[in-house]
């Protein structure tokens, strides 16, 4: 029996050693949960036997349970790397519509061809439809789908109002408008632009010169071209002797002429403009100041097909686009799921687990929320393996290895010796 005893512990010693190596081979793995094997002894009795003087019939490895606690944050350029501080696991699935989910701390995502938030493996990060306002229209397993995001957004609108607040210079030098050149900075005091879009997105810079009229006390021009040509004529600008804007009247506002008396700047007969198409432009809140010239608000409506230029994932988990024509759109709101017994899940590889019936159902949340923990963007877990902890575990399991080692070789030499026995 002794040779039984001293065998199991071996292999006890055997799975430490396992262990514990498998730990330090994963020390600079992202998302890695260490293992600890855990062993019992092995006790066999009956009836009819003396409990009094059971010696035992050696060890067993009862588990080897998986220790979820939090790994440090390892901070990153790049915003698709999600890290979790809290209970909480990604959602990923290996198909676009599959059920088949599975769980995982590692947050290293990138887009792939068809810009799905996806990890190294393929799988796609899994997600909660959003409202308007980022809140998300359902959660649970159920109502996740893989995170996409849209290179482009919005379809071209015409501009038709620029909105303008400046303060003109009341100590500028007076300039005689026969003179005007918009080549000539000389002839005019301050120029401000604007960008401006017709039906089919086509951008047009939208120009404002102003300059002060000779012989005419807080008066001053307004000239506009569009694409170096001028639109309409000069605009009156008056001023009290308070600094504000008398003329144009409330709500200080003009409308230019038709734009396609700009010819071939906006040609109406390529269709990509309303020949009547205008341009209002509000100025009201306007100054004539004792300080430099200063553009203090400047927007205009209608925009161009906008192209993805930044990604943004708050802590909440909501995912946000930025666009190149300035729209903002909320895309999803990450998925987390947590279980009530996490050691019960089942490894599957690539730092990922499945839910078992001793893990429980996975139960859904947001980020941010209860225990889910909340999500750091440009960051990443690393494995919560301390690497001078598991070394000396594996001293420890050595010497508990050699120990068993010599105990199976005694034994074998005391049997020899009652073999050799005449």
């Amino acid at each position: 029996m002794s040779f039984g005893i001293a065998l199991s512990g071996i292999n006890a010693s055997q799975k430490d050693l396992d262990t514990t190596s498998n730990n330090i081979a994963n020390v600079d793995t992202t998302g890695f949960k260490k293992s600890r094997a855990e062993f019992a002894d092995v006790y066999a009795n009956s009836l009819f036997s003396n409990a009094k003087t059971s010696t035992g019939n050696g060890a067993k490895t009862t588990q080897v349970a998986q220790q979820f606690q939090q790994g440090s944050l390892k901070f990153t350029q790049n915003s698709l790397d999600l890290a979790v501080t809290g209970e909480g696991f990604f959602v990923t699935s290996e198909s676009k519509t599959g059920l088949n989910h599975q769980y995982t701390r590692a947050g290293a995502f990138k887009l792939d061809a068809n810009n799905y938030i996806v990890n190294s493996q393929g799988d796609y990060l899994q997600g909660y439809q959003v409202n308007s306002d980022g809140t998300p229209s359902a959660v649970s397993m159920a109502s996740t789908s893989p995170v996409q995001l849209n290179s482009e957004v919005g379809s071209p609108t015409m501009s038709s109002n620029v909105d303008m607040s400046f303060n003109l210079p009341n100590s500028a030098p007076s300039k005689d408008p026969a003179l005007f050149n918009p080549n000539d900075s000389s002839t005019y005091t301050s120029s401000t632009s604007a960008t401006v879009y017709d039906s089919l997105g086509g951008s047009h810079v939208a120009q404002s010169y102003f300059l002060k009229v000779q012989g005419q006390p807080n008066t001053w021009q307004q000239r506009i071209y569009v694409d170096g040509k001028e639109l309409g004529t000069p605009q009156t600008l008056k001023f009290d002797n308070t600094g504000s804007l008398v003329t144009p009247a409330a709500p200080a506002e003009f409308t230019s002429p038709q734009l396609s008396t700009l010819g071939g700047v906006w040609d109406p007969t390529n269709g990509s403009v309303d020949p009547t198409q205008t341009l209002t432009f509000k100025i009201g809140g306007s100054t004539q100041f004792s300080s430099p010239f200063e553009v203090n608000a400047l927007k205009q409506d209608g925009s161009t097909v906008g192209k993805l230029t930044g990604i943004d994932i708050g802590a909440d988990g909501l995912v946000k686009a930025s666009y190149s024509n300035g729209v903002t759109r909320f895309v999803s709101k990450v998925a987390l799921a947590k279980f009530n017994n996490a050691q019960g899940l089942s490894q599957i590889g690539d730092t990922s687990w499945q839910q078992t019936q001793a893990s429980g159902e996975a139960i859904a949340g947001e980020p941010n929320k209860g225990t889910f923990g909340k999500i750091n963007s440009s960051a990443l877990e690393q494995s919560n393996v301390n690497l001078t902890n598991q070394l000396v575990n594996l001293i420890s399991a050595q010497r508990n290895f050699q120990a068993n080692s010599r105990a199976l070789e005694v034994d074998s030499s005391l049997q020899q010796t009652i073999i050799q026995i005449r």
